[in-house]
């Protein structure tokens, strides 16, 4: 009875306040499980019903190529997987993608592929240009890796709206465990660079890395709160039958939502997808997403031929619900749980005041 008296008036605290101590968030961490989830989730519920309402925001997810010349250990396109089927987007086949989202209502795409050196600058410049001049009114997302800061100025300048860039976990041990060619100080800066140049900036990382623990996991939140982006990406690591991970066990349904409602809490004005990574380990993941504080969904417009080509763990779900041309599907889903899809460009609304 202590434990969980103690629990609840932390989470109230958090809700009031938006912050707590390392070690209160600890505390919560260690004990949510037999203690206040219900009331955790109720309380992030309640953040984003105040600041956002009952909107969840729709984005266009592009998957452009699955080429990559990075070695993250956990990850299914990484170089060195000699059993991926690779592929590159045309500029065409990229407009076409936009055109269809667009006629069925989506005002934000987002352009994702892996660290490919053939997409140098131009090119990307190239296919941002030729996007804006024929939607001017539609945000665009990149989630192409780390880049120069020049790289990621010039895409700015471009009319690149958004970054993302995962940091997937904010422990230097884990990071450096889990990667083998990426640097921790150059992801961490990256971040920066993207906050400093004037993007709407997405972070975000993996529950259920092998060896984590629930530091690993507090010092996340933590980090954010610090950065204070305008997006976050939380989502369960799933392994690949490809990687050195393929037999460890997934990250689970309950501790992703326990860490999408303590992130709504710590930064009530983010952006929080319900990844589709949820969807695909629970066929009522993203339902549970939304209810746990998150509201944004990101629906798959990659043409149908490459959709499962894009697998960076194994059983990733990409039509139906996860099918950006299911909008009616997707309408039903939402509203069956107490939200309505909001179509426009939906901007993080203290990024939208600020400017």
């Amino acid at each position: 009875m202590e434990n969980r008296l103690a629990i609840l008036e932390l989470i109230d605290k958090l809700y009031k306040k938006n912050y707590l101590e390392k070690e209160q968030l600890l505390y919560i961490l260690n004990h949510i499980e037999v203690y206040g989830k219900d009331h955790l989730i109720k309380r992030a519920h309640e953040t984003r019903m105040k600041t956002y309402g009952n909107k969840v925001y729709i984005r266009g997810l592009i998957e452009i190529t699955n080429h990559c010349k990075m070695d993250c250990k956990y990850c299914g396109i990484n170089i060195y997987n000699k059993n991926v089927d690779r592929y590159r987007l045309t500029l065409e086949e990229i407009l076409i993608c936009c055109e269809l989202g667009y006629r069925l209502g989506y005002r934000t795409f987002v352009l994702q592929g892996g660290e490919d050196s053939y997409f140098r600058d131009d090119i990307i410049v190239d296919i941002v240009k030729s996007i804006k001049s024929k939607y001017p009114d539609v945000a665009i997302t990149l989630s192409i890796g780390e880049k120069s800061y020049e790289s990621y100025k010039k895409y700015y300048e471009t009319g690149v709206d958004r970054y993302l860039l995962r940091h997937e976990t904010a422990s230097r041990r884990l990071f450096e465990k889990i990667h083998i060619s990426s640097s921790y100080d150059n992801r961490m800066k990256s971040l920066l660079n993207l906050k400093e140049i004037g993007y709407q900036v997405g972070a975000g990382f993996m529950v259920g890395i092998p060896d984590q623990n629930k530091e690993d996991l507090a010092e996340d939140i933590i980090f954010l709160k610090k950065l204070d982006p305008e997006m976050v990406g939380i989502g369960p690591f799933i392994p690949h039958r490809s990687t050195i991970y393929k037999s460890e066990k997934s990250g689970t349904l309950e501790d992703t939502i326990t860490m999408l409602a303590l992130t709504r809490l710590y930064l009530p004005y983010v952006l929080l997808p319900s990844t589709t990574a949820l969807g695909s380990i629970d066929p009522k993941g993203r339902e549970k997403g939304l209810m746990a504080g998150a509201n944004v969904i990101m629906p798959n417009l990659s043409p149908k031929s490459v959709r499962d080509k894009y697998a960076l763990y194994d059983g990733k779900v990409s039509f139906g619900y996860e099918g950006a041309e299911s909008i009616d599907c997707i309408r039903s889903k939402i509203n069956s749980v107490g939200f309505q899809l909001d179509m426009s460009r939906g901007d993080n609304i203290k990024w939208r005041t600020n400017i």
